[in-house]
This record gives structure tokens, C-alpha cells and sequence, in this order.
């Protein structure tokens, strides 16, 4: 216990990276699951493929998901017919609406973060973008600074094509510049449309309809900095203890992704939740052992979740208990995958349930908290996290 507590001691020490704001976003066009088949085969010029829409409709029927939201409409898919086509040259087209779209939906979550944190603008010294799609230079990165009003001598980096891990490894980033740089703040923005991995069914590819029923759109943002100014009315939320990235073993060609003129092909196997589910432990093991931590339970859990599959194989592996993922299946449920943005969206879950349920902390009354990034290589980034205390509020 003695070495737990020096542990403890150790971090609670000033200097370490504070998420201080969270801010999310959503286009407006929401589809309830259970309308998702018929809308699909029918926007994509499909229905006479009968017996593919009910391999499909008992697809999203599995996918513990209830409603996604999407850049996209009917009436712009009717303008872009390729888009609809399996494999229709169809890159030009995405490219016009992404490189516009990701920043501005990335825009609308960066100002509900910055709303939150309370500061001036002029105080963010680093910006850190991602996104899957919409590659371009000058990047998304450039076109956020503009549309907020940044100072233009703001430390950027863009983030493209990283996978599903990126809102972790973004999170682990920001810890090194913040804890670097006195007096830094870091904007961190993930913002992704599914309009890039969008296409028609097609009898030759059925692992591609598994990313059709699952990928949905959103951004989140996040203020990150070292030593909160309370004078300030800075607010932390959580504290980054640690961050960590490791390659699984043996899973080389079980998420990868390729851009082609028909726009981003992505290749899920379907070892993806074993492997992950079977390393797991050892990324746990690896983040907690300095602090003597090896009760899972004793956490809050945050896990990129990429289908209900991964959710309950590390549940099972790992004897966590139902509430455990709680926030994970919410988000899922609710939004659907939206690849690196969805980590954000449950850190914010869990603060706001934990709010509305009186708990003490952050982070749902307890201490201890860790957030797994898991994508293509397949990679997985591990953040260690401490909650912090609600503020008293006296009468």
C-alpha cells in the first residue's frame, strides 16, 4: 500500500496535463438504425438486391446501434451519383465536400470547447487536428486557425488517415506539449464524416457492409494545459497521467485502409476483437503497475468503440462489470463509430452522467480512469487518466 501511495503522491505533483474543456458536434441529419436498410439500398440505387438488404438489415440489427448522424443527404448523394456506385470513380467528388465540411463541423465543436474552458482565444498556443478524410494542404488545421481567430503564430499539426486510435494519440500529444511549454494550451480537434468510406452494397465485398452499418459522423474538441489557473475559473476535468502506444502482435493486416478513386476502402477482419481482447491485459498491466493498480473494476473505462464485438470481448476477457462500459455502448448506441472523435464523446459522457448522478468525481466517483484508442495496425494508444472532485457548492 505504502508504494501505491508514493505513486500517488508522485503524480498528484504540479506540472502534469489537464483536460480543462470538452466540446462535441453532430451534422443535423439523424437516421434511426432500424430505418437504415431501406434508406441505404434505396439512396444507392440497390433494392433489387433483395437477399443482400436482409443480410444487411440483420447486420445493423446486431450492431448495438440505434441512430447515427451523417453529413450527408439524399439530395447531395443525388448529385453525386458515383458516390453511391460500390466502386465508382467518385474521389473528386468526396474531396469538394470534405476538405469544406470536416473543419466546419471541427469549428462547431472547438467553439462549444472554448465557450466551456472560458478563456480568450488568444491563450491557445498549440492546435492538434485529425481526420480521417479530407486531406488536403494547406490542411484542416490551417482552415480551423482561420475560422476561429487563432493567432496565426499557433503551433499547428494535422493528423490525417491515422485510424481509430488518433483521438487517444492526440490526447497523449497534447500531454507532451502541455507539460513541455509553460503556460501552454492546447486545442485538440478530431472531426471525421463517414462520406468517405460511403458506397453501394456489393455481393463481391460483404465486409464492407459491416463499416456501412457501424460509421457515423461527428467532432469533438478538447482544452488541454498544465497547471490549471483556478483564478482564471479553470475548470479540470481530468488529469493525464500517462500515454502509451503498442503495436498487437500478429495483427498486421486486421484493420487497414487504402484511398483509392473510389474513395477510402477500409478492410476489418474478423480477429479484430480477439486480438484485442487477448493483449489487453498486458496494456493494462503495463499503464497501472506503477501505481499498484490491478483491480479493473476499481476504474472508469473509456474504449474506442469499434463494434459491439470488441465491447464485450474485453467485458468478458477482463471480468469487467456491466456498468463498466456503460458510457462505451451509450455512445456507440447513440452515434454510431465515429472513429477517433468517439473517445471524446464518452470522456464527455462520463463527466456529464457523473454530474447528474451526484457522484463525487468526474469520473463516475472514482479516482482511476483509462481510455484505449484502438485502430489500423492494428494499434493501440492507452491513456491513463485521474479524475477530479465536483466542486462544493455551498449555501
Amino acid at each position: 500500500m505504502e508504494k501505491v501511495k508514493d505513486g500517488k503522491n508522485q503524480q498528484q505533483g504540479g506540472g502534469l496535463a489537464t483536460i480543462l474543456a470538452i466540446g462535441t458536434a453532430n451534422p443535423p441529419n439523424c437516421i434511426y438504425q432500424a430505418d437504415y436498410p431501406d434508406y441505404y439500398f434505396r439512396v444507392t440505387n440497390s433494392d433489387h438486391m433483395t437477399l443482400l438488404k436482409q443480410k444487411f438489415k440483420r447486420i445493423c440489427e446486431k450492431s448495438n446501434v440505434k441512430k447515427r448522424y451523417f453529413h450527408v443527404t439524399e439530395d447531395i448523394l443525388k448529385k453525386n451519383p458515383n458516390i453511391c456506385a460500390y466502386d465508382g470513380s467518385s474521389l473528386d467528388s468526396r474531396q469538394d465536400i470534405l476538405v469544406r465540411e470536416v473543419p466546419k463541423l471541427g469549428e462547431e465543436a472547438a467553439t462549444k470547447a472554448i465557450k466551456e474552458w472560458g478563456q480568450s482565444k488568444s491563450q491557445i498556443t498549440h492546435l492538434i487536428f485529425c481526420s480521417l478524410v479530407g486531406v488536403d494542404m494547406p490542411g484542416a488545421d490551417y482552415q480551423l486557425t482561420k475560422m476561429l481567430g487563432l493567432n496565426p503564430s499557433v503551433k499547428r499539426v494535422m493528423l490525417y488517415f491515422q485510424g481509430c486510435y488518433i483521438g487517444a494519440t492526440a490526447i497523449r500529444m497534447a500531454k507532451d506539449f502541455a507539460e513541455n511549454n509553460p503556460g501552454t494550451r492546447v486545442l485538440v480537434v478530431c472531426s471525421d464524416l463517414s462520406l468517405g468510406t460511403f458506397r453501394g452494397p456489393s455481393d463481391a465485398n460483404l465486409g464492407c457492409l459491416a463499416g456501412q452499418a457501424l460509421f457515423g459522423d461527428g467532432a469533438a474538441a478538447l482544452i488541454i494545459g498544465a497547471n490549471p489557473d483556478t483564478t482564471l475559473s479553470e475548470k479540470p476535468l481530468f488529469q493525464i497521467v500517462s500515454g502509451a502506444q503498442t503495436i498487437l502482435p500478429g495483427s498486421d493486416s486486421d484493420v487497414a485502409g487504402q484511398f483509392r478513386e473510389m474513395g477510402l476502402t477500409v478492410h476489418l477482419s474478423k480477429n479484430v476483437a480477439t486480438v484485442v481482447s487477448e493483449n489487453i491485459e498486458k496494456c493494462l498491466d503495463e499503464a497501472f503497475s506503477p501505481f499498484g493498480i490491478k483491480d479493473w473494476n476499481s476504474l472508469f473505462w473509456i474504449v474506442q468503440p469499434g463494434g459491439p464485438a470488441i465491447v464485450n470481448q474485453i467485458e468478458a476477457k477482463l471480468g469487467l462489470k456491466q456498468q463498466k462500459l456503460s458510457a462505451t455502448r451509450h455512445v456507440l448506441s447513440e452515434y454510431g463509430n465515429m472513429g477517433g472523435v468517439s473517445v471524446f464523446f464518452i470522456l464527455d459522457e462520463i463527466r456529464r452522467k457523473s454530474a447528474e448522478e451526484g457522484k463525487v468525481t468526474t469520473g463516475e466517483g472514482l479516482e482511476w480512469g483509462v481510455m484505449f484508442g484502438i485502430g489500423a495496425g492494428v494499434t493501440v494508444d492507452t491513456v491513463v487518466l485521474r479524475s477530479f472532485p465536483f466542486p462544493t457548492v455551498t449555501t
